[in-house]
């Protein structure tokens, strides 16, 4: 109990330093220092964009912003000169003479508010984007586990979970002890076989009355929602995988595999090869040099991580860092901040 109050306390110390340090850098950029540290632009990474909720245990708060933010968000960027453009004509700007920073927007997961809530506020801006489609959310055969498990946990105030060694009971009573849960599963299906961890999860809140499919149906765009979005001229697709499952920890033949797939299924949604993909997580562990390969090989011009940073003039077009736009921290100064690229530069030192 202790350790997990522990936990809950830094990451509340953790958030308020995070807070502390983009109005520092906001300052900072507004006073014009530190100008190279821009770099070429930003590729920005969403999920969830719908109006707030209130949820008492909430650990994917994360993955969500509202429309109004997102909204800000692009007014911000175009007040600090940032030219919008698509992902997959981003290799043609990197080197033009135009000086403007660049700025990317991405969606992964191919969630249904992206389609409700975010494509009126790109089309009323005329800002492009791109949705990274997960095959296996659109035919419905795979699930969100993080949405599973965060559902499961609400709902519990004790859970038995199979880590490999038989069930075990784990209390999840309080807040603490569902965020000690959450934390302790997730990095059990981070640090393994992740297919048998989630069928492991999903079989244990089958029996609480949870379907973790239909969590899927909930969330997620199906092929008609996918083509819908489409019908927009500033909208794209990009494949993520057909399982969302973290590629350094597969064979490269299982790799390739997931990868090739799923640009064929968004092919048959769009009518067209796909120039993008982003990779499952996207941090350090879950993406490996050859992962960067197979994204080359497989004939993608552009492949992305969630490895926080700006662009560079000449890239890595299969390893491209992304800038996460965060639940927990929602105000357009902050946006400013990450787009001048200071605090990365800061985190480097």
């Amino acid at each position: 109990m202790k350790q997990g109050l522990g936990r809950l306390v830094r990451n509340h110390v953790r958030r308020a330093a995070i807070a502390g340090g983009l109005e520092a850098a906001h300052l900072v950029a507004r006073s014009g220092l530190l100008p190279y540290a821009r770099g070429r632009g930003a590729i920005f990474t969403l999920h969830h964009v719908r109006p707030r909720r209130e949820r008492v245990f909430d650990p994917n708060a994360h993955l969500q912003i509202t429309p109004d933010f997102l909204e800000s968000a692009i007014q911000a960027l175009r007040r600090d000169g940032h030219r919008f453009v698509a992902l997959e004509d981003l290799p043609a700007h990197l080197n033009s003479a135009d000086p403007r920073p660049l700025a990317c927007f991405t969606l992964d997961d191919g969630y249904r508010n992206n389609l409700e809530f975010a494509l009126p506020i790109f089309e009323r801006h005329r800002v492009p984007f791109t949705v990274f489609v997960t095959a296996g959310y659109v035919d419905r055969t795979h699930t969100l586990w993080w949405e599973t498990l965060a559902d499961w946990l609400s709902s519990s105030r004790e859970i038995r979970f199979d880590f490999g060694a038989g069930e075990e009971a784990i209390a999840t009573a309080g807040l603490v002890q569902k965020q000690a849960a959450f934390d302790r599963i997730a990095a059990h299906i981070h640090g393994g076989d992740e297919a048998r961890a989630v069928a492991v999860l999903n079989h244990a809140v089958a029996s609480h009355g949870i379907d973790p499919l239909a969590i899927t149906d909930r969330l997620t765009l199906d092929e008609t929602g996918l083509r819908a979005l489409l019908e927009s001229p500033l909208a794209s697709l990009g494949a993520h995988t057909i399982s969302h499952r973290g590629l350094a920890q597969l064979s490269e033949e299982e790799a390739r595999r997931e990868i090739m797939a799923s640009i064929v299924r968004v092919e048959q949604i769009a009518g067209r090869r796909p120039a993008s993909f982003a990779y499952p997580y996207g941090f350090r562990s879950t993406v490996s040099p050859r992962d960067h390969r197979l994204a080359a090989e497989l004939g993608l011009r552009i492949a992305v991580t969630t490895e926080p940073g700006t662009l560079s003039s000449s890239p890595n077009l299969h390893g491209l860092p992304r800038i996460s736009l965060n639940g927990h921290f929602q105000s357009p100064r902050y946006v400013s901040a990450l787009a001048s690229g200071i605090p990365f530069r800061i985190a480097a030192i």
